[in-house]
């Protein structure tokens, strides 16, 4: 359970971050689309686990690994806007968040189990009548 420091500064990192990256964003990783989908901190508040939602590209690791060589100056740009804030910028380390596509993995197998059903039931539905 995150105390409610963690999560108070979880929430102004997010904000943050999205300025930086909607303002700096273009320069690192293109055409992108990147959403901050979720930030854990340790209790310490030392260290920043950032999950990321990437979209309308094809390789998301390719941007997260660009995100990841300038991880230096994302840190420095986030301590300009949250110094005031904290008392030590938190460590950054970015991760991918896949959530939304298990999501539309789930439907699609989901989908491919009714399509497949639906031919079985209506040939026991015709033998009926």
């Amino acid at each position: 359970m995150e105390s409610k420091r963690q999560l108070q500064v979880a929430k102004m990192m997010k904000h943050a971050l999205g300025e930086v990256f909607q303002r700096e964003g273009s320069y690192w990783f293109g055409r992108a689309f990147v959403t901050i989908y979720d930030i854990k901190l340790t209790k310490d508040l030392q260290i920043a686990r950032i999950y990321l939602s990437v979209y309308n590209v094809e390789s998301k690791e390719d941007v997260l690994d660009s995100i990841r060589q300038n991880q230096s100056k994302v840190r420095h740009l986030l301590g300009q806007r949250i110094r005031n804030k904290v008392r030590v910028i938190p460590e950054l380390e970015f991760f991918l968040d896949e959530t939304l596509d298990e999501v539309f993995r789930m439907d699609a197998l989901l989908d491919k189990l009714k399509k497949e059903e639906r031919p079985a039931s209506d040939v026991s539905g015709e033998e009926e009548e």
